[in-house]
């Protein structure tokens, strides 16, 4: 489709103006030709800035400002060379978390969220063997994932768990390794989004592709980490979209979730419905996250392996759920029959969350 044919659209990043000094990347869409004077906007919603700039685009066209929009998530984290200052991102991203939650801390984030993989660790008796397993079987998804940063790496669960080289504790005395962590990346991911009418102005055909059901954007107040992962597992804004399209958790066999840390891995596992409070990271262990298992879970490689260019994830997420469910990913990692897929896109220390189900 030609550029023209584009009614609205929405971009997410974060770190466009930290790292890269540039804003307004809503005008430097508008610039392409065809998108000038289209309702065009640039949304932050800190790691799930991705997943906002889809709602955003679907509450345009809800609205009645259009018929179709794309949605675009972008990020550079690297310099023009593909290096990257460790220092200077961590202290970029740490923006976004509350302002009391960074005294004394280095790696904000990863700070924060070594003390939620202690907690999750401690509260429900499971040893740090079980969370690596959720990288390894990323990696391994990876391997066949032609756009995963980390496709050409592969990685055992003895590697994730030797300390000694490039795998480390990141924050002294709590148990987070490098393995544990997801990538920083260069990135971008885009949808083009329509109504009924928009897909008939643009000629698509009749079996047309995936549709979203049920979308939420769920902020909530800041809390200690340790808090946070101790509280049930369950996502109430989740539990809405599945009701909003008449699926249960059953029902989705495919979904992207947001591990930027594996213990994410295990606790989106209980938000989506999949595991019991607590039985997260056994869900992986067991083999039914798996391609062939109960529901293909990050069969993208997740952020961990496939990369998280933090804007881009959040529609990455929908984008690769969107292909699993017309079977346009490579056949390794194709979930065979799968009709409903969900996403579970967090941002900024797990106090926001876009929340999306798809149906086929």
């Amino acid at each position: 489709m030609e550029p023209a044919a584009i009614d609205v659209g929405s971009v997410g990043a974060i770190c466009n103006i930290s790292l890269n000094q540039q804003g307004l990347l809503a005008g430097l869409v508008a610039d392409i030709p065809g998108l000038a004077g289209k309702p065009i906007e640039s949304v932050e919603n800190a790691c799930a800035s991705g997943g906002q700039a889809v709602l955003s685009v679907i509450q345009k066209l809800q609205i009645g400002w259009g018929d179709t929009g794309i949605a675009i998530g972008y990020e550079k984290m690297r310099d023009a060379e593909g290096k990257m200052d460790g220092k200077l991102v961590g202290q970029a991203l740490g923006y976004f978390s509350h302002p009391a939650e960074r005294e004394g801390k280095v790696y904000i984030f990863p700070h924060l969220f070594a003390e939620v993989m202690e907690c999750y660790l401690k509260v429900h008796g499971i040893p740090e063997r079980h969370l690596a397993q959720i990288a390894v079987a990323e990696y391994a998804n990876a391997r066949h994932n032609e756009y995963a940063q980390m496709r050409n790496v592969e990685l055992t669960v003895e590697q994730a768990m030797q300390i000694g080289g490039i795998n480390r504790y990141i924050v002294d005395g709590l148990p987070l390794k490098t393995y544990d962590c997801s990538q920083i990346s260069d990135g971008y991911a885009a949808l083009i989004l329509a109504t009924e009418e928009g897909l008939a102005k643009l000629a698509s055909p009749k079996k047309t592709p995936s549709k979203l059901p049920g979308t939420r954007r769920r902020p909530t107040p800041s809390k200690s980490p340790a808090a946070m992962c101790c509280a049930r597992g369950r996502d109430q804004g989740h539990e809405k979209r599945l009701r909003n399209g008449r699926v249960r958790p059953d029902d989705v066999k495919v979904a992207e979730i947001h591990d930027c840390f594996t213990v994410m891995g295990a606790l989106g596992t209980e938000v989506l419905g999949k595991a019991e409070y607590g039985k997260g990271a056994q869900y992986w262990v067991d083999g039914k996250a798996s391609v062939d298992g109960e529901c293909g879970i990050n069969t993208s490689g997740g952020l961990i392996a496939k990369g998280h260019p933090i804007g881009a994830t959040g529609v990455a997420m929908l984008g690769w759920c969107a292909w699993q469910l017309l079977g346009k990913v490579p056949k390794p990692l194709q979930v065979k029959g799968a009709n409903v897929a969900a996403t579970f896109n967090i941002g900024g220390p797990i106090c926001a969350s876009v929340c999306t189900v798809l149906k086929y």
